[in-house]
């Protein structure tokens, strides 16, 4: 009776798990996820892709169901444009992409004898490194791997990568579409990469790839993410937009003569690319990307009425398509190759072996290590010859005989050369030695290590390309093959210098213009989640400054609307006024007062960079009232030396009196300062007694003026902005020398409110220098 039971509950589950099966089947139908029927023909399918995938693309549609929505319209779009899945599905009303995973026929095993179990049905495409994974196994990438090598060929070629992970739904639904292109790119040379973020974290946030599934590419070192619908289409035209433009120059009858004869300046071969096709296909735009360094580039429409003549001329088949070399020949092609579905093989070759001029210029380093390299033990001997020549019209005749003796003589063994003594003067230098400058000479070079040493012999008589010249170079070329030690000069060469280094600006420009782009497209592609860093970033920046802004202001407004406070003064058994302690000051912590002189050595440090803040209270005296007032000004300070930031400088007069009327004349206007003549009616002003606070971060001193108390006391003491006067006797306090011991009598009263922030403020536009003196009102 239980074996009964449980084989019922064993047949019930299995029509249970058949039928959800059949349920999740027969739930997909692409015809209706596209709303096409079943007779509409492709072009009616795309344009309907089209519109459904960029109204339900989750970085544009908010709604939680735009994801799923999406993938089904994908999903519903690769089915129905491949002939093949569509027939499948037409006739038996599924395909491998409609069944759920996990169904797919791997095989069978047997649980009784009348019943098969699908065996791949707890079976899941996750975390399966012999399953789903086992195609990308021989692109997957690592860090290491990516910086030294993947980085440096990208200059060469674009790399396309797949950013994936364990238990990414996702990444299954654009598994088919990217094996599909994948297998398309890679036939044309570009560079393919996988890297799964479960194990290679760090590159992920290397490459800026916080999210799964993402495509990206990789070119001169750029990493750029795709924005689009995952379609075979739109991963070549990504690819295609990858590539720098201006690679191929189109080439028309009108600039045909222009572009070949721009050989000299370029000091390149040039490549003309001939095919019926509107648009530069993607494989030559590869190609000119990988020689971009070496040949320039034009492309040929056959199908345009402007280049009748070029067909003509060259006697182009178009029925193939078509590649020539041109070289210093501008009107015969060095070398030509036609043929139907050329492969990328078979252009590389060809270009390789024509990447130079017969007789290039040597404008770099780079260069010159190509053309003449270092020579190995277990490779045949390659020998340079280089003319040493300059740009005049006079040499032409002997650059021309040296460019027809190299192609008449050019092989794997020798190579021709040639440099501008002006542009090339310290390699020059070295080989021509003592000889004429100015006249064009001939040598035979070989290397010999990578540090700079050669073997070289130059030919006697020089080069000016007459018959004898042509001869003699010819028979010390026979010569050098049958003996090489006739190379009997040794020296050390320098690094060339790079004569295209004057366009480094153009390839800024360029540069410029391709980052700007890419910050465009990204502003237009990303989603939010990808921009909330950089626009974290972007608005904490601004807010840090605009609140330092806005707390500067404020503070210096407080600071100069704060209202003035009356002091109550009381005066002491001496009769000096004294005032009730701030709460800002400090109980002092030294027994003394600390006065230090105000220099040329000091300024900068007491004055200028004088830290934000801090208050440098400077006394004014002379060399004959200096130990009276040192004294006295000890005395009123003191109960302020507890202030960390308070200090106490003292200034000779005598010495620095340019200084005093200069800073002083900025307090004039609301102030009146006492100044006497002498008798020859010369205006002369006393600053002695005088005491400045000065505020070297905001530029701005408060100033106090001696008082004389001494014996009459009678009158009341009138004060404005921290400078009393007595009213009794004003015109005999102008004319009479105060006392020295008396002139800081009210300091006290004035330090307290300075402490309390209610002396006025007279500011400076910059302080004047000790030693000379620059006045700016």
């Amino acid at each position: 009776m239980r074996t009964v039971v449980g084989l019922l509950s064993v047949i019930m589950l299995y029509v249970l798990l058949n039928d959800a099966t059949v349920e999740s089947t027969a739930e997909f139908d692409p015809y209706k996820v596209l709303g096409v029927t079943r007779s509409a023909s492709q072009a009616e399918i795309k344009k309907v892709y089209k519109r459904l995938a960029k109204e339900w693309h989750p970085d544009k549609n908010k709604n939680p169901e735009a994801e799923d929505m999406f993938i089904k319209i994908t999903k519903s779009y690769e089915i129905l444009t491949n002939e093949e899945k569509r027939a499948s599905y037409d006739r038996y009303g599924q395909t491998d992409d409609t069944q759920p995973y996990g169904h797919r026929h791997h095989g069978f095993r047997h649980f009784h004898d009348n019943f098969y179990f699908d065996e791949s049905f707890f079976h899941f495409p996750f975390n399966n490194k012999g399953g789903r994974d086992f195609a990308d196994s021989k692109y997957t990438l690592h860090f290491n791997q990516y910086v030294n090598e993947v980085v440096p060929d990208s200059f060469k070629r674009p790399y396309l990568i797949k950013i994936t992970s364990d238990w990414c739904f996702s990444c299954i639904h654009i598994e088919p579409v990217w094996k599909e292109t994948v297998q398309e790119l890679e036939t044309l040379g570009i560079g393919i990469g996988v890297v799964d973020v479960g194990y290679e974290r760090r590159l992920a946030n290397h490459l800026g790839a916080h999210q799964t599934p993402s495509i990206l590419g990789v070119v001169n070192g750029k990493v750029s993410f795709f924005h689009y619908a995952v379609v075979k289409e739109h991963l070549i035209q990504f690819v295609d937009d990858l590539l720098p433009q201006r690679l191929i120059e189109k080439v028309t009858d009108k600039n045909n003569h222009e572009f070949l004869k721009s050989w000299h300046e370029l000091n390149k071969p040039h490549v003309l690319l001939f095919d019926q096709v509107p648009s530069v296909p993607l494989l030559y735009k590869l190609t000119a990307f990988a020689f971009k360094d070496y040949v320039q580039f034009g492309y040929v429409d056959q199908g345009l009425s402007e280049t009748a003549e070029l067909l003509r001329k060259f006697n182009i088949n178009t029925y193939a398509p078509t590649m020539l070399v041109f070289k210093e020949d501008v009107e015969k092609p060095a070398d030509i190759i036609q043929a139907k579905g050329m492969k990328k093989q078979i252009i590389d070759e060809f270009i390789s072996n024509n990447k130079f001029l017969l007789a290039p210029r040597l404008v770099n380093q780079k260069l010159f290590d190509e053309l003449c390299p270092v020579k190995q033990f277990h490779r045949r001997r390659k020998y340079c010859i280089l003319l040493i020549t300059g740009e005049d019209e006079s040499y032409i005749p002997g650059n021309e005989a040296f460019l027809s003796l190299a192609s008449a003589n050019a092989n794997d063994v020798l190579r021709f050369a040639y440099v501008y003594h002006r542009r090339q003067q310290p390699l020059c230098d070295i080989l021509l030695k003592d000889k004429d400058d100015t006249a064009p000479q001939v040598v035979i070079l070989e290397r010999r290590n990578g540090a700079g040493k050669i073997l070289y012999k130059p030919l006697l008589g020089g080069w000016n390309g007459s018959k004898e010249d042509k001869h003699k170079l010819l028979e010390e070329l026979q010569r050098l093959q049958k003996d090489p030690s006739i190379l009997n000069y040794n020296a050390i060469l320098p690094e060339l210098n790079n004569e295209f280094a004057s366009m480094f600006l153009v390839r800024w420009i360029y540069t410029a213009y391709d980052y700007l782009s890419e910050i465009i497209d990204d502003l237009l592609h990303n989603n939010w989640r990808e921009m909330m860093p950089l626009l974290s970033l972007i608005f904490s920046a601004l807010f840090i400054l605009f609140g330092t802004v806005v707390i500067q202001a404020f503070s210096d407004s407080s600071e100069e609307k704060q209202p003035k406070m009356k002091v109550k003064e009381t005066k002491s058994e001496n009769g000096s006024p004294n005032t009730s302690n701030a709460s800002s000051s400090r109980p002092p912590k030294k027994n003394f007062v600390e006065v230090t002189e105000l220099t040329d050595i000091t300024y900068t440090s007491n004055l200028v960079k004088l830290r934000p803040g801090h208050i440098n209270v400077v006394l004014v005296l002379t060399d004959g009232t200096k130990n009276i007032l040192l004294s006295k000004f000890a005395k009123e300070v003191y109960s302020f030396t507890g202030s960390l930031t308070l200090h106490f400088s003292f200034l000779n007069v005598d010495k620095h009196k340019e200084w005093m009327a200069a800073v002083l004349e900025f307090a004039q206007d609301a102030m009146q300062i006492d100044t006497d003549e002498d008798e020859m009616g010369t205006r002369k002003v006393d600053y002695t007694g005088y005491v400045l606070a000065l505020n070297g971060h905001k530029k701005y001193l408060c100033l106090f003026k001696p008082v004389y108390t001494g014996e009459d006391l009678d009158g009341k003491a009138e004060e404005e902005g921290g400078v009393s006067r007595s009213r009794k006797s004003t015109t005999r306090s102008r004319s009479t020398t105060l006392q020295i011991h008396h002139k800081l009598d009210r300091l006290g009263l004035w330090m307290e409110r300075l402490m309390e922030g209610t002396l006025p403020r007279y500011y400076v536009p910059a302080w004047p220098g000790l030693d000379k003196i620059t006045v700016n009102k």
